[in-house]
């Protein structure tokens, strides 16, 4: 270890002791010498100097232990790695994706079989939450396509679950589903056989031929270019705006090293959290948006 090292180490392990001697100290004084308000300010002062000061000496002790920041290096490869299971070659997010959606449904089960085995007429706490989720899916699905189904709210609900739960599984090093092109091209294809299905069953299988032939049959060869694209745009948008986070997230912990101890759980909770939760509303809306254009 470096004298620069433990010098680091002494002045952030010094800064601490003295940050949190100074907080019990104001916060036990006996005399009213300070003013309540300054006396909040003092304690909140010295709260967060205590807690940076002890994050800078983890982070040292970290750094010393991993040998300090590597420098900006991302390794990435645009399809997942294969693993063999079974005898079969698979990719490593497809067992993840196997992993998210047993999970999911485990905990269906113990939500519905153990937790709430008969639903009350007067929903309270966690049956309330779920139900509050559920019916805002049901009743956003149906104003986006005019009542078209009830099956959509629930696909649509189980899409943006499986889209969340694909990009959580980052917090624990491991690569999201999401941030593999076949997976998102997947869902788009879903999308795709949706619009079709839905746009033949309302108008018929002349009707949907006759709506990409309007207004004119010149460009009906756009319409069904157009409609192919669909797929392709959805789900390169979907794996290159969940690529980015994970990026993002790398970066951050190769250039930062132990430094970034504490910045890479802030920042996942962005990155892996609500911004796939951005990304999972995006993808409904256009999902439902084609669908309701090739039913109108």
């Amino acid at each position: 270890m470096s004298t620069a090292s433990i010098i680091k180490l002494i002045v952030s392990a010094v800064a601490a002791v003295g940050f949190f001697i100074a907080k019990n100290y104001v916060k036990h004084k006996p005399d009213d010498s300070i003013e309540p308000k300054k006396k909040k300010k003092l304690n909140r002062l010295f709260f967060f100097g205590l807690v940076l000061s002890v994050w800078y000496f983890i982070a040292c002790v970290i750094n010393e232990i991993s040998g300090g920041p590597n420098g900006i290096h991302v390794e990435f490869d645009l399809f997942s790695n294969r693993v063999s299971l079974f005898g079969f070659s698979v990719s490593q997010t497809t067992v993840t994706t196997w992993c998210i959606v047993a999970v999911i449904t485990l905990l269906s089960l113990i939500f519905r079989l153990f937790v709430f085995p008969k639903f009350k007429d007067i929903p309270k706490g966690i049956q309330n939450v779920v139900e509050i989720m559920v019916e805002a899916a049901d009743n956003f699905t149906s104003s986006q396509t005019h009542n078209l189904s009830p099956v959509l709210g629930e696909y649509i609900f189980s899409l943006a679950l499986m889209i969340v739960g694909c990009a959580a599984v980052e917090l624990f090093s491991v690569r999201p589903p999401t941030s593999d092109l076949i997976f998102t091209f997947s869902l788009g294809l879903v999308t795709f056989i949706l619009i079709n299905y839905f746009g033949i069953k309302k108008k018929g299988f002349g009707g949907r031929i006759k709506a990409l032939a309007s207004p004119n049959p010149i460009i009906m060869p756009m319409k069904i270019l157009s409609d192919i694209a669909v797929p392709v745009s959805l789900a390169c948008r979907l794996f290159g705006n969940m690529l980015g986070g994970m990026i993002v997230m790398d970066l951050l912990k190769t250039s930062l090293g132990g430094y970034a101890v504490g910045m890479t759980s802030l920042a996942g909770l962005y990155f892996n959290l609500f911004h796939p939760l951005i990304q999972a509303y995006i993808f409904i809306v256009l999902t439902l948006t084609f669908i309701n254009e090739a039913t109108e």
